[in-house]
């Protein structure tokens, strides 16, 4: 069953329109990527389901639809956003950071598990959980990032950019941990990535992105052996 269906969705800044009809599905359970050149729509893409911006069109998410809801209402229904940036909270701990990510729930002994759970994932930051947020590593904080958004229990992670400003190990290393928390936790995802090589071993599905519409669509496996998609965006 598909998890989050988006019909003919159009998105504007002001008055300028940046995505044009785009419709597809995420399947629950699933790892599905967006990919596309710089300006495509894909940071777009994701703010439109968090109604960060101005959208038209129709978002179902476990059968109810969202659009025209408050970014909060949508949040609380389980869809956590982590944007490009990771918008960390600079002058708290990185601890006090994740349990800021579960201020909705009121499970304590759930909160305290989840915390076990994200410094099992990301030890690193259980090294330097007392330690301010701010003064963390690029890598270290978007761990941080991610760590932040599990604690919600988000049923659908929107992901933008995990790899920006990474050293290819550690992007090596946050994939890897993301293909393991969509297994383990069974928390769809949708992945927004420049490095699309990373982003097709992971999802499940793949869809192309230019200005504003979808151009190809198919499994992650059938996309990445395109002759055009290898040459634009994996370099072969």
């Amino acid at each position: 069953m598909a998890l989050l269906e988006v019909s003919n969705l159009e998105a504007f800044y002001g008055q300028t329109q940046v995505l044009r009809g785009l419709s597809f599905k995420l399947e629950e359970g699933s790892v599905t990527t967006i990919l596309g050149a710089n300006g495509a729509g894909k940071t777009t893409t994701l703010r439109a389901i968090c109604a960060m911006v101005r959208t038209a069109g129709e978002l179902v998410f476990d059968g109810q639809r969202i659009g025209g809801k408050a970014t909060e209402s949508i949040v609380r229904r389980g869809i956590a956003h982590v944007p490009e940036g990771r918008g960390t909270f600079v002058r708290l701990s990185a601890e006090q950071n994740l349990r800021l990510g579960a201020y909705a729930r009121r499970d304590a002994a759930g909160v305290e598990e989840d915390l076990e759970r994200v410094y099992g994932y990301f030890p690193r930051l259980k090294e330097r959980r007392g330690q301010q947020a701010g003064t963390l590593s690029g890598g270290e904080q978007q761990m941080l990032a991610v760590g932040r958004a599990l604690m919600m229990r988000p049923r659908l992670m929107l992901l933008d950019e995990p790899s920006f400003g990474l050293a290819p190990l550690l992007t090596e290393e946050l994939f890897r941990i993301l293909g393991a928390i969509s297994r383990e936790r069974q928390v769809s995802m949708l992945v927004v990535e420049q490095n699309a090589s990373l982003a097709l071993a992971i999802a499940d599905h793949a869809y192309l992105l230019e200005t504003g519409r979808i151009v190809m669509s198919g499994s992650a496996h059938e996309i990445g052996k395109d002759e055009s998609v290898r040459k634009a965006y994996l370099g072969y």
